[in-house]
């Protein structure tokens, strides 16, 4: 059975959480089936293959992204709003732009995956009580000639539950009054950036000299930041993120065990096999910009050109990881460019595997451990390890050998939650690397 338009819930039909009373619609749209209708990005009704039933995003249900704009009006005082904005497209030079990549905390409340968009979580009465508005751009045929299919605002509402969509091109005239009546403003939306569209300008300035800018309407505000509101609420994984997170590092996990079954003559060829792995594995591409390093070039922590030549006899270093629905995988893995390790190599191998593997047995909440607690950890056994190899650890050689955190937090991100501290108790649900 098709659905319409105006019934694409997707599964919020049993919410029980007050929305504001609409006006009656009228109009064709009742007639016209979901899957004819072209949106901005995949949902179920146009990309099954993708996006299963319920699902906003891969994985990710409507109801799940409720849950979590209904945790950050928890956290909201009284009376208060957050405001998030949506990425801006970047360009390289000229016309030609990057890879568009959504904000992960707007992602992470909105499902929604389209640039210039902005999401206000207006607190209600009680603790998880809100109004949810989403001003997006409108269907424009024009535009979509150029830049492809947009949701528009209908589809703000009827697909990813705003209370309130409005027009974007129109933010300056409906985000003043809600900003000036909140007593508080939780956002972290930059004063630095310099943005092309005419949204992202309205963020940071003044469209017109007779327009008010976002900053000059905070400015009568008393603004907070949202970042460690946000932390608090990412930091801990729910199952579907899990699911997403054990999948991308499935997959990727498949690629790497190719890649080191196969001869390479350069970093660039690697590097490549990494990419097309990763996506024909299923997912949405590499997670971030890999380390392909061989022989010395491993001794440079984010050496990136990956230009050189695989030398027989020496170490090849690949820091990499896929991408799936968003979510993150972080993998590092060092094996020898003709396949097998020369006696020295494998000594010290085993020896960073066995702190690796130590240290993975104490992520676990009776642990009683933290980040940095888990590195002091790893750097006493890295140094104790290595003076059993004949290494000098005198003076400052871990400093040298060992200069980076042995983890980070994981997620939405690849270090994510940044600025949540590496000081407090690790606890169940939270996800990290552990990578000496």
């Amino acid at each position: 059975m098709k659905r319409s338009i105006r019934l694409l819930s997707c599964g919020l039909g049993t919410l029980k959480r007050p929305r504001q009373r609409r006006k009656p619609f009228t109009g064709i749209r009742t007639l016209v089936s979901a899957a004819d209708v072209q949106f901005g990005q995949p949902l179920h009704e146009t990309h099954p293959h993708i996006i299963g039933p319920g699902e906003l995003t891969p994985g990710i249900s409507a109801l799940e992204y409720h849950h979590r704009r209904a945790r950050l009006a928890q956290a909201l005082p009284k009376d208060s709003i957050a405001v998030v904005a949506a990425s801006d497209i970047k360009y390289r030079s000229g016309a030609v732009f990057y890879e568009f990549h959504q904000d992960p905390n707007f992602l992470y409340l909105t499902g929604f995956n389209e640039p210039e968009a902005l999401a206000v979580i207006e607190k209600g009465g009680s603790d998880v009580e809100y109004k949810f508005h989403l001003c997006v751009r409108p269907k424009e045929a024009k535009a979509e000639i150029w830049d492809g299919a947009r949701s528009g605002i209908q589809a703000a509402q009827d697909v990813f539950n705003a209370d309130e969509a409005r027009d974007i091109g129109q933010v300056h005239t409906t985000l003043r009054d809600i900003v000036l009546s909140a007593k508080e403003v939780y956002t972290d939306i930059p004063s630095n950036a310099q943005p092309r569209s005419a949204f992202g300008k309205y963020l940071l300035g003044s469209l017109t000299s007779k327009t008010e800018g976002f900053q000059r309407i905070l400015e009568a505000s008393k603004v907070k930041p949202l970042r460690p509101l946000m932390n608090e609420i990412r930091v801990y994984k729910s199952e579907a993120e899990i699911r997403n997170m054990r999948r991308a590092g499935r997959s990727s996990g498949r690629v790497f065990t190719e890649a080191m079954r196969n001869p390479f003559q350069t970093e660039k060829e690697l590097w490549a096999s990494l990419d097309y792995g990763f996506r024909m594995q299923g997912l949405d591409g590499p997670a971030y910009v890999p380390v392909v390093a061989g022989g010395k070039n491993g001794l440079s922590i984010h050496y990136v050109r990956n230009d050189d030549v695989l030398r027989d006899g020496e170490l090849v270093l690949v820091d990499a990881g896929g991408e799936y629905g968003g979510y993150i995988t972080d993998i590092t893995r060092t094996w020898p460019v003709n396949g097998k390790f020369t006696d020295p190599q494998k000594d010290l191998y085993d020896m960073v595997l066995k702190v690796q593997r130590s240290c993975v047995s104490l992520c676990r909440e009776d642990a009683d451990m933290t980040l940095d607690r888990l590195h002091r950890i790893a750097e006493s056994s890295l140094k104790d390890g290595l003076q059993g190899l004949g290494f000098d650890m005198s003076g400052d050689a871990m400093n040298m050998l060992f200069p980076h955190h042995v983890g980070h937090f994981i997620g939405l991100d690849v270090h994510d939650a940044p600025g949540y501290p590496r000081t407090d108790r690790l606890r169940a649900g939270q996800c990290i690397t552990i990578e000496p």
